[in-house]
């Protein structure tokens, strides 16, 4: 028989990082979820790859048991990596802070199809480019339709 299940718990947390502290504490403490045993497995499940931000969906049962999916990280956190930026845009409309090339949109898009809403990949290079600009980064698919860019895929 299936555990009843309690509560979804949705945190972001950085890879190999997860403390007993905030965001982790309050989130997990009102469900009675045993912190340092989520902190242990997380911090086990994530170490290869230190520092990045990964969201994360707590499954918490009755019984005050848990399982957890790690998802991919956010976009935003995909196009800065890709050109190594900190941050977007300080002055929005008026800097521009890089450039991400149609191969670069299409790997990033790949990664991140698995959490996407998009059918194929070329709507999933579409939602990272429409992040891209709302971090005022600009890119070569900018301005064209889905179809063109599926075009240009094949």
């Amino acid at each position: 028989m299936a555990k009843a299940i309690k509560a979804y718990i949705k945190l972001q947390i950085k890879w190999g990082q997860a403390t007993p502290a905030p965001p982790v504490w309050p989130a997990l403490w009102q469900h009675w979820v045993p912190i340092p045993q989520f902190t242990t497995q997380f911090n086990d499940r994530t170490k290869d790859k230190m520092g990045t931000i990964l969201p994360v969906v707590i499954t918490v049962y009755d019984d005050k048991s848990f399982d957890f999916v790690v998802k991919e990280p956010p976009a935003s956190v995909l196009v800065k990596n890709k050109l190594n930026l900190k941050s977007g845009s300080k002055i929005p409309q008026k800097d521009k802070v890089g450039h991400l090339t149609f191969d670069q949109l299409k790997e990033i898009a790949t990664q991140k199809m698995p959490n996407l809403n998009a059918k194929d990949l070329a709507w999933a290079m579409k939602i990272i480019d429409g992040t891209a600009r709302a971090t005022w980064i600009t890119s070569d698919i900018h301005g064209m339709t889905k179809e063109e860019v599926a075009a240009k895929l094949k």
